[in-house]
Order: structure tokens, then C-alpha cells, then sequence
């Protein structure tokens, strides 16, 4: 039976690691990142995989910083090296070491969107489809060699959340379908195509902001694109608001960018750009929870007022 450690953090490699328990592959070690403090109390919070593993009995590393640490993990003599956002580039000696390589599920259709948020720039950029990449792993970002790959729709109206959950679907699906190919030698390898190469960084804080000069339709894929984490954000009457949720609206509207021209109990209605708009329909002030836009207007929305604008 081949040995197999399994890298990965957050909860979208936790089904990557429940394929590999379940098609019975020898899981020897789980290498995770290290519990971080969460939230407002800031509580020491374990990874998700780390929860996974602990459920299934599996030891668990957690280093800093692997390339310091990689040795620990070679004395469980791995035959393959499976990872999914882990959140580190591999060092080449751990690399080199499993007789079957060290392979990685990735959220894209690589060469795009290489990095750490591709599930997040497939929607802020309006991508109409995306997918799994499962690719050998290079000592550079997500630039290592094609296994296999599988196409996911994006919907109108999925989020960073819905297609998460449909990205990490897949990947475990393409993993069961893959490592046998790798095990047998029938795999077949595809080179990446450097010119064709985009990247997907982290989502900076600044990048929360919309801005409303853009379109309708660029507003409402920055919303969608970060929404539920990090939340895209605003400011009203000088104060940050966050807008969880929108709609883009068909219809012209005659007002500024980022001018409130109407307001009811199921939005907000907030030009943009190209003289259309969106409806806000689920918001966050400052110091508040998540509210419908119909509870903040009946609330501490009331003195909200068509002609105010957003963003300044």
C-alpha cells in the first residue's frame, strides 16, 4: 500500500483528504498550518484539516515554515506527496523525495490564475467558467506540470462560498481519478504555457472597496467575488458599511456614481458607472451585524435619504 502525505489548511482541501481515506490510500502524516487565534476574542482556532485528521486518528505536523522543517516529514518515507492550499511552496528536497512526486489540487484551469485566491479572481473578473488543475509541483507558484483537469460552470449567481464548495467537489473527484494513472504510469503530462500564465494574490484589504465608477455588472461580480470573506465594503455618511449582497439591475438610472436613487424595504438602489445600477439588498454597518437591507431601513437606516452617496 503506497504511503501518501497529505498538505493542506483551509476547508477546501478537507474533502481532498477525505478522497484519499476513502479510496483507502495509507494517509501516513497530515502537515497543516499552525492553529492561528480567530475572530473578535481572537480564540487559538485549529485548521480545518487539522480537525479532519484528529477525527481520523492521522498524526498531524504543523510547522511554521516547511522549507526549515521538511526533514521531519521524510522520516515518514511518503510515496506520493498530495497537497491542496497549503500555503507554502515545497522545498526541492522535499520534492525530489516520493518515488511518484509531490502533486497539488489547485483551483483554476492553470496557466490562469495561478496564486493563493483563484477562486475569488474567476468571479471579480467575470469569469464564465473555471476548474481543477492537478498538477506536479515545481519549486515556483502553481507553474508545474498538468495532470488532469475538469471545467466548472459559474453561474450567475454563485459567490467565492457556492463555488468553493463545488471547486473542492471536483478536485477530490479528479484526485480519485488521477492518482491511479500516476501509480500505473499512463499519466499523461502537459507543460504549462508560461505565456499563457495569470496569478490570483491574496486579496488585500484595499481591494475590498468598490468603486463605483465601474459597471453594474463589474460592481456586482466585486460583491459576489468577495462574498462571504472578505466582504466587499463602502462608506456612507463617512463610515465603512460592508455589502454582502446585490443585484445588477437592466434598467438606466440618472444620478452620480455611487448616488442613492432610490430606497425601499427590499434595497438600495446605488448608480454606477455606465448609468445602470444595483440593488443592495444585504448590508453590515459599522459595529453591526449582517442585516437585510429591509431590517437596516427599518432600523438605523431611516434617516437613509435618495440623493447621498456611497464612497466618498
Amino acid at each position: 500500500m503506497k504511503r501518501v502525505v497529505f498538505m493542506g489548511t483551509p476547508d477546501f482541501a478537507v474533502p481532498i483528504l477525505q478522497q484519499l481515506l476513502i479510496d483507502e490510500y495509507k494517509v501516513v502524516l497530515v502537515v497543516t498550518q499552525p492553529d492561528r487565534p480567530k475572530g473578535r476574542k481572537r480564540v487559538l482556532t485549529p485548521p480545518p484539516v487539522k480537525e479532519e485528521a484528529i477525527k481520523h486518528g492521522l498524526p498531524v505536523y504543523q510547522p511554521e515554515k516547511i522549507k526549515n522543517t521538511y526533514k521531519e516529514i521524510l522520516e515518514y518515507k511518503p510515496d506520493l506527496i498530495v497537497t491542496a492550499a497549503f500555503g507554502q511552496i515545497l522545498p526541492k528536497e522535499l520534492l525530489d523525495a516520493p518515488e511518484y512526486g509531490c502533486i497539488n489540487v489547485h483551483a483554476s484551469l492553470l496557466p490562469e490564475l495561478r496564486g493563493g485566491a483563484p477562486i475569488h479572481y474567476s468571479i471579480l473578473q467575470g469569469k464564465k467558467e473555471t476548474g481543477i488543475t492537478i498538477m506536479y509541483m515545481v519549486e515556483a507558484l502553481d507553474a508545474g506540470a498538468i495532470l488532469s483537469q475538469a471545467k466548472v460552470t459559474i453561474e450567475e449567481d454563485d459567490h467565492v462560498g457556492t463555488l468553493h464548495d463545488k471547486l473542492a467537489t471536483t478536485g477530490a473527484q479528479l484526485l480519485h481519478e488521477t492518482i491511479p494513472t500516476i501509480l500505473d504510469g499512463t499519466v499523461k503530462v502537459e507543460e504549462q504555457d508560461e505565456k499563457l500564465a495569470t496569478y490570483a494574490p491574496n486579496i488585500k484589504r484595499e481591494q475590498e472597496k468598490i468603486d463605483w465608477q465601474s459597471s453594474n455588472y463589474e460592481i456586482y461580480n466585486h460583491i459576489r467575488g468577495l462574498h462571504p470573506w472578505p466582504v466587499a465594503s463602502s462608506t456612507l455618511k463617512g463610515k465603512n458599511i460592508k455589502i454582502w449582497w446585490a443585484i445588477a439591475l437592466e434598467k438606466n438610472c440618472e444620478g452620480q456614481p455611487g448616488e442613492i436613487i432610490d430606497i425601499d424595504e427590499n434595497g438600495i438602489i446605488v448608480c454606477c458607472g455606465n448609468e445602470k445600477a444595483v440593488k443592495i439588498t444585504e448590508i453590515q454597518p459599522a459595529g453591526k451585524k449582517r442585516m437585510s437591507v429591509s431590517d437596516y431601513v427599518r432600523g438605523s437606516g431611516q434617516a437613509l435619504k435618495v440623493g447621498e452617496r456611497l464612497g466618498e
